[in-house]
């Protein structure tokens, strides 16, 4: 498992835990990593595991989830294999909880990382206690009567001993985040720094509903010493041609807009919504960019494919002047320009894949055999040629006389086979099947 512990900052003072309304934001960015998230006492918690490969790998995951985090507020990131160990790191300002044996690295924290241990850390300092390590030495029954099951049952979980519970966080129907400045803003271009924080939970909230936004209001409330002329508050709404997720383009037509609007009197709080959005599927991995032109030729599309991975990566398939079948396709690469014996397509049947080496089929009853007696549906197409194509290596001359066939098979459907003229006299050989 690959657990990923997001720590929040206390709301005003060491005495107090991050918010709910904090909490629950982060949650709902987090959820377009993985479905998988919850709220862990003061973090929020993912379980990544299933989605390393969708974004690149785990490093790149975690460069992401790292940048991302810390401008949404979450002071501590750190990865383990199970939530309360990643969460325990984090507490100790440890992100990596794979460089060593997970016990390794939690017997050396303090008590005080786990939460179900902090109200018993006077009482196990007593004992000799100082780290998780020297707790878990204890006699497990003994440190179950005195201290409860809670605990024991907490460092079970942490060290991956006993299955974790979680209430997975929702994704909500619709987007709307309030943020509390830190200071009173009296221009309007300042109140980008705290928009983007806004506009980076609403693309997460948009990336995991596989949706872009296309018009969203960015509203703010005035502080409360204020003249009575100013009113509650403003307004401004956004938008955009076509359906974006794009966090800094988002930012940058904000930007655009704000550079407009004059306060009425210093801001402190700002709201966000998303008022429409559109089903914006992600990227399909295809080679070929999405935006290209549906009237752009083929050719074209192969000739920028090859220019992106290699000219011996890509190769287009040619229908050649040559009616033998081992010789009537060629593969060249796609940059390269096309014989003068190339013919786009066939008039003749052909079969949607070849075989390397014919194969000589069984009879029955003086029928071929290829999962079950085959039908002749069409033919026969003669084929005669080569004589003019020698293979010096192997010092003969190529030369093909077949009568070819489309037949069915009871169980492996149409099949491409011919009848050999020259040295196998009536045998029947398969040499290719039709899509």
């Amino acid at each position: 498992m690959l657990w990923s512990a997001l720590l929040l900052p206390p709301s005003t003072d060491d005495s107090k835990p991050p918010s709910p309304e904090d909490l629950r934001a982060v949650a709902v960015w987090a959820l377009q990593f993985t479905p998988r998230v919850a709220v862990l006492e003061d973090a929020v918690v993912m379980e990544a595991e299933a989605s390393v490969r969708l974004f690149g790998g785990k490093r790149s995951l975690r460069d992401r989830v790292v940048s991302e985090a810390a401008q949404l507020g979450v002071q501590k990131v750190a990865w383990a294999t199970t939530s309360l160990a990643a969460l325990a790191l984090a507490r100790c300002n440890i992100e990596n909880g794979f460089k060593r044996a997970l016990h390794d690295l939690l017997d050396a924290l303090p008590m005080e990382s786990i939460s179900a241990v902090r109200p018993h850390t006077t009482t196990l300092a007593q004992a000799g206690c100082r780290t998780l390590g020297d707790v878990r030495a204890l006699p497990r029954a003994g440190l179950a009567r005195r201290f409860g099951k809670e605990l024991r049952q907490a460092l079970d979980r942490a060290y991956g001993h006993e299955p974790e519970a979680h209430s997975w966080e929702v994704l909500p129907d619709e987007f709307s985040a309030r943020f509390e400045l830190p200071f009173r803003v009296e221009l309007a271009p300042a109140l980008l720094e705290g928009a983007r924080r806004l506009l980076l939970q609403m693309c997460g909230w948009l990336a995991a509903r596989h949706m872009g936004v296309t018009t969203f209001t960015l509203r703010w409330c005035h502080d409360s010493m204020r003249s009575r002329d100013a009113g509650d508050g403003g307004q401004l709404s956004v938008g955009t041609a076509d359906p974006t997720r794009d966090v800094e383009h988002l930012v940058r037509l904000l930007a655009e807009h704000l550079g407009k609007v004059e306060l009425l009197a210093p801001v402190g709080d700002l709201l966000l919504t998303a008022d429409v959005v559109h089903d914006q599927a992600g990227s399909t991995g295809s080679l070929i960019r999405d935006d290209i032109d549906a009237g752009e030729a083929p050719h074209l599309t192969l000739e920028r494919m090859a220019a992106r991975l290699g000219p011996e990566a890509v190769k287009r398939c040619l229908v050649c002047e040559d009616h033998r079948q081992e010789w009537a396709v060629h593969w060249q690469p796609a940059s390269e320009v096309l014989p003068r014996n190339a013919r786009p397509s066939s008039g003749l049947p052909q079969p949607t894949w070849a075989l390397r080496e014919p194969l000589k089929l069984a009879m029955r009853n003086e029928r071929a055999v290829y999962q079950g007696e085959l039908l002749l549906l069409a033919g026969p197409h003669s084929v005669e040629g080569g004589w003019w194509h020698r293979d010096e290596a192997a010092g003969v001359v190529l030369t093909v006389v077949r009568d070819y066939w489309v037949a069915e098979s009871p169980h492996a459907g149409l099949l491409w086979v011919f009848r050999a003229k020259l040295d196998d006299g009536a045998a029947w050989f398969l040499h290719g099947t039709f899509g």
